[in-house]
């Protein structure tokens, strides 16, 4: 037998000596079979190295167990954490993950989401908002199951999961001010996907409730150098901030950096900083940043499962709360 080849279950029949049907109803749990027929199979499978064909077993129900996720800036901290929690997620409860990435605005997505489709991916979760609505619209129309992540399409049947963004960030004003900081900044990127534009309309309207106004600057995409170039923006004014909070912690890292070392300022008792995600490296000694904390347990549990119920699945929304985690990078922190 080549090493390409796989073991059939014709051949786990004949090396047992029992029928083709023994052999599937010994690998279902709760079908009728007896234990003696059950031992031979499972030790002439033993023998064969012999896999039972999920993938075949699903479709003959019309299911795969096949999941898409479909994700821009993979590499960056919070997206693959919430890959590594999806992904075990989806393999405690028996399904298989397929990653589709949206980097790239070639076509390429909507081909690699075909492919998928073709090899009968039961759903897909979007987690984030930069892609195109029309590749909601492709998943729906092909029957499967659809999660959003931080998106604000009104596409019913689908299962929405989202942050309460413009009230996390109307909290950080409120830190603000205790801290006696009275020029506020918003530093963001261009990616203008909803999440990142919630948090910015949150915090201006929560500042101007407290009669202040707020400098925004946004450049870039949503990584560590632009938090770099925008602290270069925003410092160099004549008049500059004393309060920024960053769009996300790797934003919030590059302006830290850059008002250290380029400007000399100390954090917190010049400038004070807040991020957003929690990621690992917010934590570090060198950083101490607080920041907001993503339920991220809590939304790949939620996902998985509702593409786990059986029968029609409905469409609802679920918004959760993203906890402030407290650092040195505030004063009064």
């Amino acid at each position: 037998m080549s090493q390409r080849d796989f073991v059939s279950a014709d051949e786990v029949a004949r090396r047992a000596d029992v029928s083709r049907s023994a052999v599937s109803r010994a690998f279902t749990p709760g079908a009728s079979v007896s234990d003696a027929t059950r031992q031979k199979v499972l030790q002439a499978a033993e023998e064969l190295g012999y896999q039972v064909n999920h993938l075949a077993r699903g479709l003959m129900r019309n299911e795969s167990g096949i999941v898409c996720l479909i994700v821009s800036d993979v590499a960056t901290p919070y997206r693959s954490t919430l890959l590594r929690e999806l992904t075990l997620q989806l393999q405690l409860a028996g399904k298989v993950a397929m990653l589709i990435n949206t980097d790239r605005s070639d076509g390429s997505v909507n081909r690699a989401l075909e492919q998928a489709i073709r090899y009968r991916a039961d759903a897909s979760v979007i987690l984030s908002g930069l892609p195109d609505k029309s590749i909601t619209e492709l998943c729906l129309g092909s029957g499967q199951r659809l999660v959003l992540i931080n998106r604000d399409e009104d596409q019913s049947g689908a299962f929405h999961i989202n942050l309460d963004d413009r009230e996390a960030a109307g909290r950080v004003v409120t830190a603000f001010v205790r801290a006696g900081c009275s020029r506020l900044a918003f530093a963001n990127s261009e990616a203008g996907t909803p999440s990142l534009m919630a948090r910015e309309a949150g915090f201006i309207a929560a500042a101007r409730e407290h009669g202040l106004d707020v400098i925004v600057e946004r450049h870039g995409s949503t990584g560590y150098e632009t938090g770099r170039i925008v602290a270069q923006r925003l410092l160099t004014r004549k008049e500059r901030p004393d309060a920024v909070i960053c769009a996300t912690d790797l934003l919030a890292c590059g302006v830290m950096d850059a008002a250290r070392h380029q400007f000399s300022i100390s954090i917190p008792q010049q400038l004070c900083i807040v991020g957003f995600d929690d990621i690992e490296q917010a934590s570090w000694s060198s950083y101490r940043l607080t920041t907001f904390a993503q339920p991220i347990g809590a939304i790949a549990r939620e996902a998985v499962a509702w593409l786990s119920r059986s029968g029609v699945a409905d469409g609802r929304s679920l918004t959760l709360q993203a906890d402030l985690i407290w650092r040195d990078s505030v004063r009064g922190g």
